[in-house]
């Protein structure tokens, strides 16, 4: 393999290059942890804990099921869709087993939204929650879908806690809208009809496709990044290089999983990588819930913390933050959108650890990019290349550009994706030539490899004809201590074509537009400053938590008269 600026600066012990070709399939690898750590606590969520290998035959029991009773076959799409439970990994591993392709699927998603995903993937079956499943009786007609399997929230628990979890979010929190799917199985239903018949293990090829991620659709229609065996398995080993650094034989690590797992960091990261180590994953099922989650990182010896920025910034922002012993915490990885410096400042001053930025996308498996976990991390940067991967910065045309200069980021490994799923010109689209995938957003590589994001491609704010990237104006807006939140969009202006404008949640109520408009002149060269300052109480995010810029656009757009 070729050497790298950023070889240089890999921790000791991360190789630049490893074999990614351990274990041929994914199910390879989890039948493998089955064994290795049977005894072990693999996923805990509400209290319940599950070891090894109780997910183990649990998944087979589901996977019997789906071939036995359901009469699936290898390559049938089945949706996934509902927050962090135990019943994800069961359901997961399962449909892995038994040879499916994985559909997985925001639980939050209208109507509309499955309608697109599910009959764009052809899915034939799903597993949902049932707070979702009156969406699903609207649409469940104009889909091939003739499985479904229901679960219920406290479906996993243990003893009278099923029932009584059960009966507080139907009867007294009315968290389950009434729903009509008579062709429904109830998930621990299917599980006891699975155990009466043998699972038949199914030849799955490394080619196979073993994800469906659907992409957030911010550039039109939702497209779903098909990613196969192969690339999971490669991404796998790749960032378990990556953690070599922090990892200690005989010591099982405590990742706490607020992402939820059907997002491919969640998926990836905290769900295959962490079982491939042995470590036990304790899952949030609504980490929205500030309090609630933060009396969940009391409980527990955390060894490891994913997140995206607001999470990182919320959590810092309540009161109860300073009951959480961070003591046992190694590392703590942010992804999803930018870490902006003012939290991760403020995370190392509040945790005494520090905050590293890792970068990638659906089409990646995800991770690309991450900054070293050895205490070489650079703030603002979305750190190294992991082993295996080489990044290129390229101009319009495939050119590829110099240390310091802004281009598209493009990136080659074996956790890149071939395409998106029947969609041969979409897929073209995203590639130069010698297999350079485009990932659409703007960044820049210093002289010793660390790589920054400057921002999306179709985010980019012109005013006059210079660019301005929302990111760094949100980066300085951040850093004023009055602010909470703050999102940046350019808005069409006969002068300069575009200006910025920024929506503020105040930290301190007497913030002013005055004050924070000097604050920026202080912090920004005059083309970047604001010129529409509006005072929100909250701003849209996704389920993940990232801030949705495009839906601050659209309000923008429909107040402008046609």
């Amino acid at each position: 393999m070729q050497t790298f600026p950023w070889h240089a600066k890999y921790p000791q012990g991360v190789r630049p290059e490893i074999d990614t070709e351990q274990y041929n399939t994914l199910v390879d690898l989890l039948e493998d942890s089955f064994k290795k750590y049977s005894n072990a606590p693999a996923f805990e969520n509400m209290g319940k804990v599950l070891s090894y290998a109780e997910i183990d035959k649990l998944s087979a029991d589901f996977a019997s099921y789906l071939q036995n009773v359901a009469g699936l076959k290898k390559g049938d799409r089945i949706a996934i869709q509902m927050p962090n439970l135990l019943q994800f990994p069961v359901a997961m591993f399962g449909a892995l087993r038994a040879g499916l392709t994985v559909v997985n699927t925001n639980p939050l998603y209208t109507a509309r939204e499955m309608e697109h995903q599910f009959k764009d993937s052809g899915a034939t079956a799903i597993v949902i929650v049932s707070m979702f499943a009156a969406n699903l009786q609207k649409i469940i007609g104009n889909t091939n879908i003739k499985t479904v399997i229901v679960t219920d929230l406290g479906d996993m628990m243990s003893g009278l806690k099923r029932p009584l979890v059960n009966f507080v979010v139907k009867k007294v929190k009315k968290m389950v809208p009434p729903y009509s799917l008579p062709q429904a199985v109830k998930f621990n239903q299917a599980l006891k009809e699975g155990a009466k018949h043998t699972f038949k293990k199914v030849d799955i090829s490394k080619e196979d496709y073993v994800f469906l991620q659907y992409t957030g659709g911010t550039t039109g229609v939702s497209k779903g990044a098909a990613l196969k065996h192969k690339n999971i398995v490669a991404h796998t080993a790749i960032i378990e290089e990556w953690f070599q650094p922090l990892l200690e034989d005989g010591k099982t690590e405590q990742m706490v999983t607020a992402i939820p797992m059907y997002h491919i960091f969640a998926l990836s990261v905290n769900g295959l990588f962490m079982f491939k180590i042995g470590a036990k994953n304790i899952l949030i099922t609504n980490p929205r819930d500030l309090p609630g989650f933060i009396k969940e990182l009391a409980k527990h010896p955390f060894t490891l913390l994913t997140g995206v920025n607001t999470l990182f910034n919320a959590l810092l922002n309540h009161p109860d933050i300073t009951k959480v012993d961070f003591s046992t915490l190694k590392a703590c990885i942010g992804g999803g959108m930018a870490v902006q410096r003012a939290v991760a400042e403020k995370w190392k001053k509040v945790t005494g650890g520090a905050l590293v930025e890792g970068y990638g996308l659906s089409e990646t498996s995800p991770v690309l990019c991450v900054n070293p976990l050895d205490g070489t991390e650079r703030i603002s940067t979305i750190g190294l290349p992991v082993s295996n991967t080489e990044i290129a910065i390229m101009d319009e045309e495939g050119n590829q550009l110099g240390v310091g200069e802004t281009g598209e980021l493009c990136a080659r490994g074996p956790q890149v994706f071939e395409g998106y799923y029947k969609r041969p010109e979409e897929s073209a689209k995203c590639f130069f030539d010698g297999g350079w995938f485009r990932t659409g957003d703007m960044a820049v590589m210093d002289a010793d490899g660390f790589f920054k994001i400057v921002d999306r491609k179709k985010d980019m704010i012109n005013v006059s004809g210079f660019n301005v990237y929302p990111n760094e104006v949100e980066d300085a807006i951040a850093a004023n201590e009055k602010v909470l939140e703050v999102a940046a969009i350019g808005v069409p202006d006969e002068r300069s074509s575009e200006v910025v404008k920024v929506f503020v949640v105040k930290k301190d109520p007497t913030l002013t537009e005055e004050e924070l408009i000097a604050y920026c002149r202080d912090n920004l060269t005059g083309y970047k400053v604001p010129k529409h300052v509006e005072w929100v109480d909250e701003l849209p995010k996704s389920n993940v938590g990232k801030i949705l810029r495009r839906v601050l656009k659209e309000q923008e757009a429909a107040k402008t008269p046609a």
